[in-house]
């Protein structure tokens, strides 16, 4: 079982890096694979344990099922923060270009994945827009390695229950998760619901793949503790400020890949997508605490093949196509009473934004790949171009929505008259391989990423901006790295140097900035060894600086320095582990985190010194057909903040739960 546990790593096949099937040591990038546990589930409570867990990842949790994503990069915020994150679920994007979120996350079943793979660095040169950090891949089980029946009862701390089922037959499986989570916090509750269905047919050489997807997310969200170390307080750490917040989001998706071998050597695939989203929140973290509400309908069509080309030549060309009907209603029901007079004269109440965007995309990739003796390159290019055609739906320019004016030089919010806006992106990829040994690898990697604006940064202005004149962020990165995989265990290390422009960001009166850079330079490392018959160690983590490389003034007054930390940029993360089989039907598995200090603002003037915490899972295997789990969060009850920020002239957290027990019942069907 040690050694199974142990060689997963890197003899699993993975799809993300080149988006096709292939052995993970054969790869040349930085892909990590987080597989179930052995009762079946990937997280318990939240999809940040999981991604934590992978080097080069911060995932900060915000209340309930929210979260800011790091790969390779600071944790970034805003409208644009998504689109440096691209999220797929088995290979397709969750959200049509120009109109994702950074909480789309919870719109996929992660805990009841097959798994969820990583690539760190730009993932443009394979999936087009966003990505320019990286990609997360959540891939849903193939229906033959469901079991035929299991549930799985949880109940733990702070009102937390769970149900996870599952039915699989020959060709089709079901799967469903309803989970509850009274929140550590006052009035902070969350209700989830997500369902999977899946269906597989492999005749001959052709192979189908059809996938439905549906969750809905309804939660009461806890906001920011202000105050210095307010997270440390017993008493204040545990409040709501803002008992009135909610989010309430539902989602619907419908895949079908094709697969087909269409002559010896060849791979042709087909792949489509449809979706649909709806998300209503109160920002609650704003001034008049307007509500939005967005959706979007959208589909994706895609095709591609790979040939054999002479003796040690593979080629490979594809053609994507991607059409949405997006919308956007921002309302304050209101008048303003928080903040200055000139701060409330400003923010009238009524409808501040309403606009439909439909977008369109078309992109064309190709790729060279050869191998000669111990030696491998691959070199691949693809072209996108998007067109957004934006329709205001209310009165253009910064009045009230019945065309008022007002005080203090105009209102706040700035809508453009109906325009289009086109994108055109070019994004090359260049991979070098040695194999060293049976055992070794090593790569070379030069990849670019880019991302469009996102539609809520070319039309959701402020003040007296009438156009929003934006390029796409670019980022250019070179990786080398090596990979070791032997009897008793493995290692892979890599180092990368990326630098990002035309980046853009929201000053202090509101306006678009572009032209800043910034520059991201690191280690990462993962490694897992086996000591004996029953102890397994390991580490994975990161050492890097991502650091501004412009001067400017920004939101709030601060000020970005040239070579000054990016805020919320942790120069070390760390994860270890200890794992214990002291007999078959038993498992005990240790895991600490260590988050170095970072700034909290652009300035560098406030730091939070960071923290460590340590988690305990405990299993048994009663029977073959039930297993019984423990897993104790937090053991050291450390007073920590998911999320330390400088704003607003003051700091705020949201507070890291306290120590919690999570009890979990499982059986399947033999």
């Amino acid at each position: 079982m040690l050694d199974a546990l142990l060689l997963a790593g890197l003899t699993e096949v993975v799809v993300t890096a080149q988006r096709r099937p292939e052995p993970l040591l054969e790869v040349a990038g930085s892909v990590s694979r987080v597989s179930p546990r052995t009762d079946g589930r990937l997280d318990l409570d939240h999809y940040a344990a999981a991604l934590n867990t992978v080097p080069g990842v911060f995932v900060q949790r915000g209340s309930g099922q929210e979260s800011l994503i790091a790969i390779r990069s600071p944790v970034l915020t805003g409208a644009g923060a998504c689109g440096a994150f691209l999220l797929l679920e088995d290979g397709l994007p969750l959200r049509p270009t120009g109109f994702c979120n950074v909480n789309e996350m919870f719109e996929v079943n992660t805990s009841q994945a097959a798994a969820i793979e990583v690539l760190r660095g730009p993932a443009s040169p394979g999936y087009g827009a966003n990505g320019v950090h990286g990609a997360i891949n959540v891939i849903t089980p193939d229906v033959v390695d469901l079991d035929p029946m299991q549930v799985a009862l949880e109940y733990g701390s702070d009102d937390f229950r769970s149900v996870r089922a599952s039915l699989a037959g020959d060709r089709f499986a079901l799967q469903a998760l309803l989970r509850r989570d009274g929140g550590f916090r006052q009035n902070s509750p969350v209700n989830e619901y997500k369902w999977n269905l899946a269906f597989d047919e492999t005749r001959d050489h052709d192979q189908v793949k059809l996938r439905l997807a549906a969750t809905r997310l309804d939660q009461r969200t806890a906001g920011f503790v202000r105050g210095f170390e307010a997270y440390r307080d017993p008493v204040l750490r545990l409040t709501n400020p803002n008992p009135e917040a909610f989010r309430n989001a539902e989602s619907q998706r419908a895949s079908l890949r094709w697969i087909r071998a269409a002559c010896d050597g060849c791979r042709e695939e087909w792949h489509a997508i449809l979706r649909r989203s709806q998300m209503t929140f109160l920002q609650h973290f704003l001034l008049g605490k307007p509500l939005e509400s967005n959706d979007q309908t959208s589909a994706r069509l895609g095709w591609q093949r790979s040939v054999p080309w002479h003796d040690a030549l593979q080629a490979s060309i594809g053609i994507e196509i991607e059409w949405a009907d997006t919308a956007l209603l921002e309302i304050q029901a209101a008048p303003t009473l928080e903040g200055t007079a000139a701060a409330r004269a400003i923010r009238p109440a009524g409808r501040h934004y309403d606009y439909r965007t439909r977008v369109s995309g078309l992109a064309l990739q190709a790729a060279l790949r050869g191998d000669y003796a111990r030696y491998g390159w691959q070199l691949g290019v693809r072209a996108d171009g998007v067109r957004y055609g934006y329709d205001n739906r209310m009165l253009a320019g910064n009045t009230a929505d019945d065309g008022t004016p007002c005080a203090f030089g105009g209102c706040l919010f700035s809508r453009p008259e109906d325009r289009r806006d086109e994108f055109g992106n070019l994004s090359p990829r260049l991979e070098l391989t040695w194999k060293a040994t049976d055992r070794h690898r090593a790569y070379l990697a030069a990849t670019t990423g880019f991302r469009p604006p996102e539609i809520t940064e070319l039309y959701r202005l402020q003040r007296s901006q009438r156009v929003a004149d934006l390029d796409s962020e670019h980022i250019r990165a070179i990786e080398v790295g090596g990979r070791y995989v032997g009897e008793r265990g493995f290692w892979q290390v890599a180092a990368f140097d990326q630098i990002k422009r035309e980046l853009i960001i929201r000053d202090a009166n509101g306006f678009n900035v572009t032209g800043g850079r910034t520059t991201h330079r690191g280690l990462e490392w993962e490694w897992r060894w086996q000591l004996g018959d029953t102890w397994l160690i390991g580490s994975s983590g990161t050492l890097a600086r991502h650091r501004y490389d412009f001067d400017a003034a920004i939101e709030g007054g601060e000020t970005i320095v040239r070579g000054r930390d990016v805020d919320t940029a942790p120069r070390r993360l760390q994860t270890v582990m200890l794992r214990w089989l002291p007999k078959t039907n038993w498992d005990l598995t240790l895991t600490g985190s260590d988050v170095g200090a970072y700034f909290a603002d652009a300035a560098n003037q406030y730091r939070y010194a960071g923290h460590r915490t340590v988690s305990l899972a405990i299993g048994w295997q009663a029977t073959p057909r039930w297993r019984m789990s423990l897993d104790l969060d937090n053991l050291t009850d450390a007073r920590y903040a998911d999320r330390a920020d400088f704003a607003q002239g003051s700091w705020r957290y949201f507070p890291g739960r306290d120590r919690s027990a999570f009890f979990s019942v499982d059986w399947r069907a033999p």
